[in-house]
């Protein structure tokens, strides 16, 4: 991904392009919003020109009665110039506002798609940022942007138009001072590109050390790290507000200088015109028409130098947008999927000679997490994995469900290679079971059924009541119908795992797979959740991974693994006469309890 302080190109007209497709849907509202622009302009400038007819033709001349007639046209020019106004406005701001929907939209969209390898090495604070401050970035140049730089184009020339028209000389004189307003918009524009680079880089990074350290509040205050997160948090925030100071300090400088500046234009104006108007070449409606036209000549000046950091700015949002957007996704359905239903499937899975690793370092040999791992998984079979921490156990479960994809040899189901099948069904023939509990915002219900509304009440409360989950629930405020906090946060870790076992039955998995799913909870619930599970895995194809053994001695057969090698399988009963890493993994489980191993076997 591109760091968050690259700042790109002012303009890069391959990005414009991209972007303009999502604006081209509204190409209506487009017409609309240039159309009241063009009107706007056009009352610009028609009010400085009424105001010279009226102190040429009528106040010289002491009718009273043009004077009124010209001032109701001034009136209803402004009211016309106050409705086209409101029109553009109202028209890009809500044009920005649907294709800020439409770009995130998108990026969810494909956020979701993206591989679990991406979110391994991309902090969600940069990505947060992506959809939120990087695609707000884009509604600016939407709405004060693309559209409104061109009725700033438009004013411009037609104020010079209408000023060498009036008096050629006067006008040149007025522009004598567009290269002081050239050195200083160049100025300005150079030293606020550099800061606006630094104040995106340090947004990203207090995005990202945000989402890290609240996520991890607990650890924080078990470890008594409150005062050193402070104080890393007070150096980027401190840099954030230095970055923007800065940044002001060149608005600060910038906005006065352009006044300063139109002032000096003014004074000129005032010198030349004044002398024209005492020798008669010039008249006094012009002169004052001509001060007015001064005025706002600099005023699409100043607003264009700050629609440059708005492109400047959508530049750079936007090639971090589409950078995200380009980033392939490698595990996908096929084009023409051997299976797209997987109702049928039988859960026959095999591994068949699979190794696979997470990191390919370059010009080196892959770190393998499995090597060569065969086995056969037969329907209704439950199989039991056990091994030391790092031996490849959950890296099986990811492969299986193609979270990642193996390097060589093939995962099949029913016969069929898993990156054969359509995704969406291969991943419908499972539930998993986790150690760590992801529970989302909203009810209770909710969390079991996951927006399935295929899923009836009735079917919820029979899966919460299988596991035993049901006696909890009831004593609820609101039972079924109770809130769930951000994670879970209100309820205990035991009561998270219980009702990840109810959303796993709720779906009629044809293969359930429990990893390390009963290692948060108490013996005795542990006990109640063994006896439901026994009849409920009856019927399906089961893989159970477990650091306690005593949660696997019953399954049908028992894999271990040791550095990523399948060193072991067999029954419990068959591996402990193995007496081989089985054996010395059940004799270290059960040594504090002074029984032998062959008392407990």
């Amino acid at each position: 991904m591109v760091d968050d302080d690259v700042i790109g190109k002012a303009y890069d007209a391959r990005l414009m392009r991209r972007l303009l497709v999502y604006l081209w849907p509204y190409w209506r509202q487009l017409l609309v919003a240039l159309f009241a622009i063009v009107v706007t302009s056009l009352a610009a400038l028609a009010q400085p020109y009424l105001v010279k007819v009226a102190i040429d033709q009528y106040i010289a001349n002491a009718q009273l009665d043009g004077v009124s007639r010209l001032a109701m046209l001034y009136i209803g020019v402004l009211l016309v110039s106050f409705a086209a106004e409101y029109l553009q406005t109202w028209t890009m701001q809500l044009t920005g506002q649907r294709i800020m929907f439409d770009l995130r939209m998108a990026i969810y969209r494909h956020l979701q798609r993206l591989d679990l390898k991406y979110y391994d090495r991309n902090p969600v604070g940069r990505l947060m940022t992506r959809v939120t401050s990087d695609v707000d970035v884009l509604n600016d140049l939407f709405t004060s942007g693309v559209v409104t730089i061109f009725g700033d184009f438009l004013t411009l020339a037609g104020i010079m138009a209408v000023m060498l028209a009036m008096n050629w000389r006067l006008a040149l004189v007025s522009f004598a001072v567009l290269p002081l307003i050239l050195i200083v918009t160049q100025w300005f524009r150079r030293n606020v590109r550099l800061s606006y680079r630094t104040v995106r880089g340090l947004i990203a990074r207090i995005n990202a050390f945000l989402q890290e350290n609240i996520t991890g509040m607990s650890t924080v205050q078990l470890f008594r790290r409150e005062a050193l997160n402070y104080q890393r948090f007070d150096e980027i925030d401190r840099q954030h507000r230095d970055a923007n100071v800065e940044s002001i300090f060149y608005y600060a400088v910038f906005f006065p200088a352009i006044e300063a500046i139109s002032a000096l234009a003014s004074a000129l104006i005032l010198w030349y015109g004044g002398a024209s108007v005492l020798q008669g070449t010039l008249t006094i409606g012009a002169l004052a028409a001509f001060l007015q036209y001064s005025q706002r000549f600099f005023r699409p000046i100043s607003d264009m130098s700050e629609k440059f950091n708005v492109l400047q700015a959508a530049m750079a949002s936007s090639e971090r947008i589409f950078t995200l957007l380009d980033e392939p996704v490698h595990v996908e359905s096929p084009v023409a999927p051997a299976v797209q239903d997987g109702r049928a499937s039988r859960g026959h899975i095999v591994f068949d000679r699979v190794w696979f690793a997470y990191r390919t370092p370059e010009g080196a040999d892959p770190d393998w997490v499995l090597r060569d791992v065969s086995f056969e998984v037969r329907p209704g079979e439950r199989i039991g994995i056990v091994g030391a921490t790092g031996s490849g156990k959950t890296t099986m479960i990811n492969l299986l469900l193609r979270f990642y994809d193996v390097q060589r040899g093939r995962i099949t189901i029913d016969g069929v290679d898993v990156r054969r099948w359509d995704l969406h069904a291969l991943r419908g023939l499972f539930s998993l079971v986790l150690q760590d509990v992801h529970l989302f915002s909203g009810t209770i219900a909710d969390n079991i059924r996951l927006g399935d509304a295929t899923i009836s009440d009735e079917q919820v409360e029979s899966a919460a009541v299988a596991v035993h989950a049901d006696p909890f629930i009831r004593q609820l405020p609101g039972a079924y119908q109770a809130a769930v906090a951000e994670r879970g946060a209100t309820l205990s870790v035991g009561q998270k795992q219980l009702l990840s076992f109810a959303r796993a039955l709720a779906f009629e998995p044809r293969v359930l797979i429990l990893d390390e799913a009963t290692s948060s909870v108490d013996t005795e619930t542990e006990t109640v959740i063994q006896r439901a599970l026994t009849a409920l895995m009856a019927q399906r194809t089961t893989i159970a991974i477990a650091h306690r053994l005593s949660t696997i001695q019953d399954m049908d057969k028992i894999l271990v693994l040791h550095k990523g090698v399948l060193r072991e399988a067999g029954t419990h009963q068959e591996l402990l006469a193995m007496r081989g890493i089985y054996f010395k993994l059940f004799e270290l489980q059960y040594k504090q309890d002074g029984d032998t191993v062959e008392a407990r076997g």
